[in-house]
């Protein structure tokens, strides 16, 4: 069987990405060429609706047994095989899943600030024309109507961020020892330490990577104008009915809107101390939790000043 040694397995709009480009250059591991495969996010087939965009994301899942196992078939002999789908740790339900197939597998999380990784994955969807709330803490406020709604992971802003409860249930299923837990800034502050310990955690060679490919980070602002609300409805429009169409026409109609919606660029908006007062007592208990559960401290998460809030 072609199975995977190890799971980049959490969180969305916390350096997994990064993670997993990093690590491919290593001789003893084997990334999948598709990022994010999100095989254990289902039984079967994936949802057939959702919100704005999700249906075609969902066409993008790889939920076959037989398509999941080529993903790593061309691994070489003995190296470790590895994929990175940040939502298995969201997904209690993939919990189980993961731990029925592949029981020794190692476990990699990356963990973020929680109210920083929200306000990223808001910027995520509202710079890519798909999220039609402008303001950050109202499409939060939004949240649980689209839940109900059926929409997908990643418009889950603030249950994504409850670390806590989704590591407790992880360690239901998998021992401590198969479980690395990294914080996003480590990642991105100190690499090569980082990603030492990743590597002895997987039981390769150490020394061998030093740095992380350079953060794709999206410059564009979308300010909240009538030419961008249209240009954003058609967008979202097009993500409600484009999987009807071939793939490159759905792109070719999808490139220029894009570049008109990108057409001004300046500084990546980041939370205000208002948004975190706000958002904060929706992690606390949590956060609370999460040190219990792991024994390290995340205090800084719950400070206002963002600049305090170093990891």
């Amino acid at each position: 069987m072609s199975l995977p040694d190890f799971l980049i397995a959490g969180v969305p709009k916390a350096g997994t990405t990064a993670l997993h480009a990093a690590l491919q250059p290593h001789p003893e591991l084997f990334l999948s060429a598709v990022k994010e495969p999100k095989f254990f996010l289902s039984d079967g087939p994936p949802p057939r609706h959702g919100g704005p965009g999700d249906v075609q994301t969902y066409q993008e899942h790889v939920w076959r047994r037989e398509d999941y196992e080529a993903l790593f078939a061309p691994a070489p002999a003995g190296a470790l095989r590895g994929e990175a789908t940040p939502f298995y740790l969201y997904d209690e339900q993939a919990h189980e899943r993961i731990a029925a197939l592949i029981p020794d597998a190692k476990i990699i999380l990356l963990l973020r600030d929680p109210v920083d990784r929200a306000h990223s994955n808001w910027t995520h969807l509202w710079i890519a024309g798909l999220e039609p709330e402008a303001d950050f803490l109202a499409a939060c406020r939004a949240e649980e109507s689209r839940i109900a709604a059926g929409w997908a992971d990643f418009w889950h802003y603030t249950r994504q961020g409850l670390y806590g409860r989704q590591l407790q249930n992880l360690y239901k299923h998998f021992p401590r020892e198969q479980v690395l837990v990294l914080r996003y800034r480590e990642l991105k502050d100190d690499p090569a330490v980082t990603l030492d310990r990743v590597c002895a955690f997987l039981g390769v060679e150490t020394g061998v990577l030093s740095a992380i490919p350079k953060e794709n980070v999206n410059r564009h602002v979308v300010e909240d104008n009538r030419v961008n609300g249209v240009l954003r409805w058609l967008l979202r429009s097009g993500g409600e009915f484009g999987h009807h169409f071939p793939v490159p026409l759905r792109l070719a109609a999808r490139g220029p809107l894009l570049t008109l919606l990108h057409r001004k660029q300046g500084t990546r908006p980041v939370t205000t101390p208002a948004e975190r007062a706000e958002l904060l007592p929706l992690f606390a208990e949590d956060i609370a939790l999460l040190q219990d559960v792991t024994g390290a401290s995340y205090d800084d998460w719950l400070s206002v000043d963002r600049h305090a809030n170093a990891r």
